[in-house]
Parts: structure tokens; sequence; C-alpha cells
């Protein structure tokens, strides 16, 4: 299992704008084969900071995603929205347990 988080952010004025095209890819990250969650949270105490996280079957679905047309758009999108400063960094994790 994979496990990618960590946060971008945008300037807090174009949250608006970005909502709708967050809510697209993440809609059909999330329908992609080998996708086990994948959130987009806006920071309570900190407008335009977006805290990232995604939990993938093994390396073969992330790399499908990385492929993803939704994706691509995802990235296309970003200069117009102002979306920068990402840090996303990936983990390799075990079975989940109980915190």
């Amino acid at each position: 299992m994979l496990l990618i988080v960590g946060t971008m952010r945008l300037p807090a004025e174009n949250l608006a704008a970005a909502r709708p095209v967050m809510w697209r890819m993440v809609e059909a990250s999330r329908a992609e084969q080998g996708c086990l969650l994948y959130v987009y949270a806006e920071d309570l105490f900190d407008a335009g900071l977006i805290h990232v996280t995604e939990m993938w079957a093994d390396q073969a679905a992330l790399d499908r995603h990385f492929a993803a047309a939704h994706l691509a758009e995802w990235r296309a999108a970003w200069p117009a929205l102002g979306i920068g400063d990402r840090d996303l960094m990936l983990y390799d994790a075990a079975a989940p347990r109980a915190a």
C-alpha cells in the first residue's frame, strides 16, 4: 500500500474557482481501480492551504493515476488557479491498524 500525504497552496481568493475543478479530479481519482482513499481538505486556520491524503493499493495503481487524463487536466488548471507550494511525500505503508 502506498500513502501520499502533504499540502499544496493557492491564493485564498481562488478557492471558489478551484473547488469545482478539485471536485472533478478527486471524484475521478476515487473511481480509479486501486484507489483506496483520496481526500483534499481545506485548512481551517490557513486559508488557501489544502491538505492532501491519498492511499493506493500498489505502484501499478499509482502509475495509472499519474497517467490519467483527469490528472493531466487538473495539472493544466494549476497556473490559472495559482496552485503552487506543493509539498507531497510518498510512503510505503503496511496494513492499517487502529491508532
